[in-house]
């Protein structure tokens, strides 16, 4: 199974001076868009929207700050506000792992191929 990767630009929506491109990891396992704790400075003043207790693959359970509402960009897809989780990733090499969640997904009107290794527009929002 190979890994799909695709270009993000998070902005505050209020300072669109404040705003950060990257490349992250679809992961239709995760819910949210996750960023690095380290990153958010990077977006200026979020409001805090609460602290939530999750549940990785592994069965750890951490806590995590999640804030919004801030602008979401995939790709050439369509622009969202929504929220972000920001976590405490650990690194070896400087190199941070950011994850696009099914939710930045599916509002942004985007599906996973999984046989081509790609995201494509969806043709409908799923309202069932």
């Amino acid at each position: 199974m190979g890994r799909i990767v695709a270009k993000v630009t998070v902005a505050n929506p209020v300072d669109k001076s404040k705003s950060r491109t990257f490349d992250a990891l679809v992961d239709t396992g995760a819910s949210m868009l996750t960023l690095p704790t380290n990153w958010k400075k990077d977006l200026g003043d979020l409001a805090e929207t609460r602290i939530a207790k999750v549940e990785f693959a592994d069965q750890n359970i951490r806590e995590i700050e999640i804030c919004g509402p801030v602008s979401i960009q995939i790709e050439g897809f369509q622009k969202i506000f929504s929220e972000v989780a920001f976590l405490e990733m650990n690194t070896s090499d400087g190199m941070y792992e950011p994850l696009i969640g099914y939710i930045p997904l599916e509002q942004s009107g985007i599906l996973v191929d999984m046989l081509g290794h790609r995201l494509k527009a969806a043709k409908y929002l799923d309202l069932k």
